[in-house]
């Protein structure tokens, strides 16, 4: 499907005019993504030629390094793929920096997606291609839907986007998922719907991926403002956090994303919630006077009113290095 000439050069003289325009960027982020993509990346609205691709060498050592993230949600690309591939979308996941990892779409429509360039190994970073779904959603780090003539490079303008964002165990970016079609009769309400689809199965994508990096954690799922976030803590059986998803830490104002300063979780839900048993108890106790203490004994034991000597010999007992 090819844009006529004219279409294309008033849509693209209509993004330079906004683009160029800092108060346009200030009010819209449709606008600021059109600006970055003209003034920081350089590109060009009325560029013609397609998608970059990357080799397939290239394209196999990225599945390689995101052979995790594939295994979790190559069933969940299926499942969604079942609920909107009769209406001629594709279900496309990418990695961290917007390259297509998988794709899903129906027989008849594959030459379609890869003409438009929807197709693995194709970069759709907001670098390659300005504003489009899976590039914005990754440099915003947050849901998009880009309709039809929101996208920066005339040559995409008949495409509907839908994409969320999907972060690792330790709060990280991972990768994208989107929703594509270039349908000419798909309104932006059927868009809506389909975005949140497409949200909700990245969060379980996400909360897949958490559980699975924490095999030997209870899991604790904590309530959110956002009713699509996955608030996971895992915890271990002296009731220090080990884990987070990106939602739980900006929730309980943990480190955004690495490894986490080990902390009890009594301590985030504002109550004593160790487990049953003297011992247990007790131990918990010491463990977390620990944390609180950064590992200094001295200052955990004078915490728990206690000896220095005598918190050395039931760390012993107890079984603490």
């Amino acid at each position: 499907m090819t844009r006529s000439r004219p279409s294309a050069d008033r849509h693209a003289a209509r993004v330079v005019e906004t683009a160029t325009d800092p108060a346009a960027a200030a009010r819209s982020r449709l606008a600021a993504s059109w600006r970055r993509s003209l003034s920081h990346y350089g590109l060009d609205p009325a560029r013609q030629d397609g998608v970059h691709r990357i080799t397939e060498t290239a394209l196999a050592q990225r599945r390689e390094r995101a052979a995790q993230l594939l295994h979790i949600a190559i069933p969940k690309l299926d499942a969604l793929y079942q609920m909107v591939g009769s209406s001629g979308c594709g279900v496309l996941l990418t990695d961290a920096e917007g390259v297509v990892l998988d794709l899903r779409a129906g027989s008849g429509d594959l030459g379609v997606f890869r003409a438009w360039g929807l197709c693995p190994g194709a970069d759709w970073s907001e670098a390659s291609e300005g504003t489009n779904g899976i590039g914005t959603c990754i440099a915003e780090t947050r849901r998009v839907v880009i309709h039809r003539d929101e996208h920066f490079h005339a040559r995409n303008i008949a495409m509907s986007c839908m994409d969320a964002p999907i972060f690792g165990p330790e709060g990280e970016l991972i990768g994208a998922l989107d929703v594509s079609s270039a349908r000419a009769d798909q309104t932006e309400a059927f868009n809506r719907l389909i975005a949140a689809m497409v949200a909700q199965t990245a969060r379980q994508i996400e909360a897949d991926a958490f559980r699975a990096a924490f095999p030997e954690a209870r899991i604790i799922t904590a309530e959110a403002e956002d009713s699509e976030a996955s608030v996971l803590l895992a915890v271990d059986r002296d009731d220090l956090v080990q884990g987070a998803t990106r939602a739980a830490r900006r929730s309980f104002g943990l480190e955004s994303s690495g490894p986490l300063i080990a902390r009890p979780a009594s301590d985030l839900f504002g109550r004593e919630d160790g487990p049953s048993g003297f011992e247990r108890a007790e131990r918990a106790a010491m463990v977390r006077a620990l944390a609180r203490a950064k590992g200094n004994v001295s200052e955990a034991a004078r915490t728990l009113g206690v000896g220095r000597a005598t918190f050395y010999r039931r760390m012993k007992k107890l079984g603490l290095s």
